[in-house]
């Protein structure tokens, strides 16, 4: 068993996953999971750059999980940095800022690099399970960006497009530098029509309709699958493997679309930092599923951290 550490850091969370793994066996035991909220990518689609603010709440996470990974004694740590950090100008006193914690340089992958560590982390414990048919399509809706891959047992294609939850409410959701309270009819069609043609882009080179299960990663897509289990509180265990299905996801995605901050806020599993992003999320799962016609949604929370530990083992 080698110890390693994880860190994935994206538009709207930074995550950490210590864990021993065994490449022997395929087995990855955590040891420590947690996320933060921390927004990296607050205004970045607007200004092109890192905001301040975003910095200091991102380097404060980082301190905290030197502090964890440190604790545990974990011989080898990568961390990847996703959509916000690539985007910005300022990018470098991100990557000063993260050496100087964790004594790490942050990997800014591709959108490529970001699909490959989403399936192998997603599929590597599906094998055989319930009888899953193959191929898969593995989707990770992140703050900044969706990742789409297509494959078996290794990725046949895959293509990362800016649909991000964060993203689509920054550019569709925010009047007046606040988030609707609901959003307007004629946002959320403008919203939709955004994410159809970012579907198109991925339909260029991802054969999303020859999927057979629908995989589905992150944030958005977890919050959802508790929402519809009526959780009492967010429950790892009780979302990993869940399935929702079609029907169910548009509901939620209406009611996310349709409620205020308040309404959200009270829902027992959700994190405060999805409230005024989870509804532009939940429509990018939905127009996944209505473009693909699938009747559900295999969630995961193994994902690309999972994949990011098994590159490092």
């Amino acid at each position: 068993m080698t110890r390693v550490a994880a860190v994935d850091c994206g538009t709207n969370s930074i995550r950490l996953l210590v864990a021993d793994a065994d490449p022997a066996t395929g087995e990855l035991v955590d040891l420590d999971r947690r996320m933060t909220i921390v927004r990296l990518g607050q205004g970045v689609d607007r200004t092109g750059r890192l905001a301040p603010e975003a910095l200091r709440r991102t380097f404060a996470a980082c301190r905290e999980y030197a502090g964890i990974i440190k604790e545990h004694g974990a011989e080898r740590l990568r961390f990847v940095a996703t959509s916000a950090s690539r985007d910005a100008e300022n990018r470098d006193e991100f990557v000063r800022g993260v050496l100087d914690i964790l004594g790490v340089e942050p990997e800014v992958i591709s959108g490529d690099q970001e699909a490959e560590f989403s399936f192998t982390g997603a599929t590597k414990e599906l094998a055989g399970r319930d009888h899953l048919a193959k191929p898969y399509l593995v989707v990770d809706i992140g703050g900044g960006s969706t990742e789409f891959v297509v494959g078996d047992d290794h990725v046949r294609a895959a293509r990362s497009v800016d649909i991000g939850c964060v993203r689509m409410t920054e550019r569709h959701l925010v009047r007046d530098g606040a988030v609707t309270d609901p959003p307007a009819e004629e946002q959320i069609a403008a919203m939709r029509a955004d994410i159809e043609a970012a579907l198109d882009l991925a339909e260029e080179t991802v054969p999303l309709r020859e999927a057979r299960t629908l995989v589905g990663l992150a944030g958005s897509v977890t919050t959802v699958s508790a929402i519809a289990q009526e959780l009492p509180e967010y429950d790892s265990a009780a979302i990993h493997h869940s399935r929702v299905s079609h029907d169910r996801v548009r509901e939620i995605t209406d009611w996310l679309l349709r409620s205020t901050h308040a309404e959200r806020a009270a829902v027992p599993s959700m994190h405060p930092g999805r409230v005024d992003v989870i509804g532009a999320g939940a429509l990018v799962l939905l127009s996944i599923m209505e473009r693909i016609g699938a009747e559900e949604v295999v969630v995961s929370e193994h994902d690309i951290l999972d994949g990011i530990a098994w590159s490092v083992a």
